[in-house]
């Protein structure tokens, strides 16, 4: 399974989603891809993504990818991007 988390730059907000995502993942027992991207490159990277990690702002440049988009509002709350992730893997 792959994973993009994107933000605006990629270097910031992405690479926390990235990380708290790669931690969220290993405690369910799910093995995957998570890579970080920026708003620019998202479509290219999530190509053969079935999950893109984002931001409630950027979701509208995101529209028309094959991938599901997940909103993350607190990029830090680890049970808001467990919920979310169960909800779209299980």
């Amino acid at each position: 399974m792959k994973i993009i988390a994107v933000c605006g730059m990629g270097i910031g907000t992405s690479v926390l989603l990235k990380m708290n995502a790669e931690k969220v993942l290993k405690l369910m027992g799910i093995e995957a891809t998570v890579d970080a991207a920026d708003i620019s490159s998202a479509k290219a990277a999530a190509a053969n993504a079935q999950i893109v990690l984002t931001t409630p702002e950027l979701v509208f440049k995101l529209d028309g990818l094959n991938a599901e988009i997940i909103e993350i509002d607190h990029v830090f709350d680890l049970t808001e991007i467990r919920q979310k992730l169960e909800k779209a893997l299980l």
